[in-house]
C-alpha cells in the first residue's frame, strides 16, 4: 500500500507537465477507482472523516460527470491530494518502523499464545467447515453494540476471510422467519413457535473441560479437527480468538490480525474435505439402476434448479440447523394427505398446504398412492393403461399422440423418464418442507426393490 501512494502522488504531480488530453483521462479514472477502494477500507475500519474524504475525492476524480475547475485549480487540487497521499506514506511507513522495532506483547486478555488456543467440545459443538462464530462468557456492552447496530462489520469481514461469521443475537431474528421455521416443522402454528433465546454462551455449554470458561471471555470460534478424546468419545478441536472492547489494540485491527492467523493455521494444517462432481456423466443402465434412492443418506442432485435453490433459502446448515433443533424440536408429525374429488393434493394439518404439480408427474403419483404394496420399476409395462386412465381424468378434454408417447416413456424401464417424473415428485414436497417429513410422501425405495410412497394409509384420504 505504501508504494501505491507514491505512485498515485507521482501520477497526480506529473498533471502539472503539459500531458496529453488522454493522460488526464486516465488521472481521473485510476484515482477515482483508487479513492474508492481506499474509502471502504477507511469504512471497515470505522475512520469516518478519512472515509467521507476519500468518498468525496472520488466524486470529485470520476470521468463521467466531468467537474470543471479550470487549469489553475485542477494543479491546486493535484498538489494538495498528491501531499496527502505522500503524507500517508510518510505514516506508515512510521507506523511499521515502530512495529519491527517495538514488540512488547499485548494483554493476555487480548491474544494469548497461539499454541494455547485449541479447546476440547463434545461433537454438538462443532461447527462447519466455514463458520466461524462470536462466543461470550461475560458480555463486552461495546463489542454488543457495535455487532447489532452494525452487522455489516461481521459480515464484510467475513467475506474477506472467507467464512461465514455467526453473531447469536442476529442469528436467532433470521432463523425465526416464519418461512423458515415452518420449512422445518410446516404442522407448527404461530403461537407454538416459542419465543427462546440463546445468548453468546450458548456454545460454552459443550466445552469438554468447563473450567476452560474462565479462560474464554468474548471471542471467535472455528472447529479445526475433529479427534479421539481419553474418554474414547470423538471431540472436536475448536480454535478460539480474543476480541475485546477494553485492549489497546482497535477492534478492526484485531479482527485483521485474527483473520491472518486463521490464514496460517489453515495454511499449516487443513483437513477439510472436498467432494467429487458428479454431474455431465453420461446415463447408462436401465431405469432401476440409475434411481436416485433416498434410502441411508439425502441426495438432491437430481432435483431441478428452482428446487434447489428454494432448499437453499429455507434449509439452514452447521450451527443453524442445529440451533433450529434447539429451538422448535422438530418431529415427524404427519398430515393427511387429501386427493380431492378434483384432483389436487392438499396437506389439511400443514395449514391446508397445497402440492403442485404438472398433470403427467401427478398421474405417476396417484399411481403409486394407489399400489400402497410399491411398484418395480421393470413391471411399470403392465401399469400402463391404468396411468392412461388417471391422466385422462387429470386431462379430461382427451389425450394427444405426444401426451401418450409420453405415458409409454414413463413406463418403459429402459428408460430415465420414470426417475425424472420422481425427482420432480420429490422436489415438489421437500420444496415445502424439509426431508425428514418429506420422504414419508414421496415415491422411494431401494434400487432393484419396489418403489413406493411410505406415508401410512389411514393418513391418505380419497375425496
Amino acid at each position: 500500500m505504501k508504494q501505491l501512494y507514491l505512485f498515485l502522488a507521482a501520477m497526480l504531480l506529473l498533471c502539472l507537465a503539459p500531458m496529453p488530453y488522454g493522460y488526464f483521462m486516465l488521472v481521473r479514472f485510476v484515482m477515482m477507482l483508487a479513492c474508492i477502494v481506499m474509502a471502504y477500507l477507511y469504512y471497515m475500519r470505522q475512520k469516518g472523516v478519512a472515509t467521507w474524504t476519500f468518498a468525496a475525492l472520488a466524486l470529485l476524480f470520476q470521468p463521467i460527470y466531468k467537474i470543471a475547475l479550470g487549469r489553475v485549480v485542477w494543479n491546486v487540487v493535484d498538489v494538495a491530494v498528491a501531499v496527502l497521499f505522500i503524507g500517508l506514506y510518510m505514516l506508515e511507513r512510521k507506523n511499521s518502523r515502530e512495529g519491527r522495532n517495538r514488540r512488547s506483547p499485548l494483554p493476555a486478555a487480548s491474544m494469548p499464545e497461539r499454541e494455547d488456543n485449541r479447546f476440547e467440545f463434545s461433537l454438538k459443538g462443532r461447527l462447519g467447515p466455514k463458520e466461524l462464530v462470536y462466543v461470550a462468557s461475560e458480555e463486552d456492552k461495546a463489542l454488543t453494540e457495535l455487532f447489532e447496530t452494525n452487522p455489516d462489520v461481521l459480515e464484510g469481514w467475513g467475506k474477506m476471510i472467507g467464512f461465514q461469521v455467526v453473531y447469536m443475537p442476529l442469528l436467532m431474528k433470521r432463523l425465526r422467519d416464519k418461512r423458515v421455521l415452518q420449512y422445518r416443522a410446516p404442522y407448527l402454528s404461530e403461537t407454538e413457535l416459542s419465543d427462546v433465546r440463546i445468548g453468546n454462551d450458548f456454545l460454552l455449554q459443550y466445552l469438554n473441560n468447563s473450567a476452560d470458561k474462565e479462560r474464554i471471555k468474548q471471542g471467535f470460534i472455528r472447529t479445526e479437527d475433529i479427534h479421539r478424546g481419553s474418554d474414547g468419545e470423538d471431540k472436536a478441536v475448536n480454535r478460539f480468538y480474543p476480541l475485546s472492547s477494553s485492549s489497546s489494540e482497535p477492534v478492526n485491527d484485531q479482527l485483521h490480525r485474527i483473520g491472518k492467523q486463521i490464514s496460517e493455521e489453515k495454511s499449516r494444517y487443513d483437513r477439510f474435505l472436498t467432494g467429487n462432481d458428479d454431474w455431465g456423466e453420461p446415463v447408462t443402465g436401465d431405469a432401476d439402476s440409475n434411481f436416485n434412492s433416498q434410502q441411508g443418506h439425502e441426495n438432491t442432485d437430481d432435483l431441478i434448479e428452482e428446487v434447489k435453490e428454494r432448499i437453499a433459502k429455507l434449509r439452514q446448515r452447521g450451527i443453524s440447523e442445529y440451533i433450529l433443533e434447539q429451538l422448535i424440536h422438530p418431529d415427524d408429525r404427519l398430515s393427511r394427505l387429501v386427493v380431492t374429488s378434483d384432483y389436487r393434493i392438499v396437506l389439511p394439518d400443514y395449514h391446508d398446504m397445497e402440492i403442485k404439480m404438472e398433470p403427467l408427474v401427478k398421474a405417476v403419483y396417484l399411481l403409486f398412492l394407489n399400489h400402497p404394496e410399491g411398484i418395480l420399476f421393470k413391471h411399470l409395462p403392465d401399469y400402463r393403461d391404468e396411468l392412461t386412465q388417471i391422466y385422462m381424468k387429470l386431462r379430461p378434454k382427451g389425450l394427444s399422440e405426444r401426451a401418450l408417447q409420453s405415458i409409454a416413456d414413463v413406463t418403459n424401464p429402459l428408460l430415465n423418464s420414470i426417475n425424472e417424473k420422481c425427482a420432480r415428485i420429490r422436489g415438489a414436497f421437500v420444496g415445502q418442507f424439509d426431508d425428514h417429513i418429506a420422504r414419508h410422501y414421496y415415491i422411494d425405495g431401494q434400487r432393484g426393490g419396489v418403489k413406493k410412497v411410505a406415508l401410512p394409509r389411514n393418513l391418505i384420504v380419497w375425496e
